[in-house]
């Protein structure tokens, strides 16, 4: 059964859906997100609803509530097969590299979006922190959305969403 992520205003109820207000430092969302395991799309006004099909997941125990991070992305049209495929690698190797990282999820995404890169951490410093300013992060990951790097492929348009989750949200199928 496909897993959606629905962006959609603060005040919005999705039902059967995990989800809440993105907190503050979220951008390119609409004030709230939404994850749902469903066979069609939620009919909820004024959202969208991004339909995703997993390339790789791992779950890790994390007990209680945690951050569910997700970042919508879009990769550049004319970006070549194999670099696409080094682009997910990447991001792929980060959960053994950067040790803050819980479940995570990558998925190829429906709409204008081609991708959704998930994860769940612990709390709001563990992507803030350990996360955003690993190493691993600056030299591997970065180069692919830094428009004046030669190897950018990723479009600047992105949604970067975080909210609280009260238990786990990602889970192996």
């Amino acid at each position: 059964m496909p897993r959606w992520v629905i962006l959609a205003h603060a005040d919005t109820t999705v039902p059967g859906a995990d989800g809440g207000p993105d907190l503050p430092g979220s951008v390119g969302g609409r004030g709230a997100s939404f994850d749902l395991v469903s066979d069609t799309a939620p009919d909820v006004p004024g959202a969208e609803a991004v339909a995703l099909s997993q390339i790789a997941s791992a779950h890790v125990e994390l007990p209680g509530r945690r951050i569910k991070r997700t970042l919508l992305l879009t990769v550049r049209p004319d970006a070549p097969p194999d670099t696409i495929a080094s682009f997910e690698a990447d991001l792929m190797a980060m959960p053994r590299h950067i040790p803050a990282i819980g479940s995570w999820a990558l998925s190829r995404a429906t709409g204008h979006w081609t991708h959704a890169w998930e994860q769940e951490f612990a709390n709001a410093d563990g992507l803030n922190g350990p996360y955003l300013l690993h190493p691993y992060h600056w030299t591997y990951v970065d180069r692919w959305f830094d428009p004046e790097l030669p190897t950018a492929i990723v479009s600047p348009r992105l949604a970067h969403l975080y909210r609280a989750a009260p238990g786990p949200v990602l889970a192996t199928p």
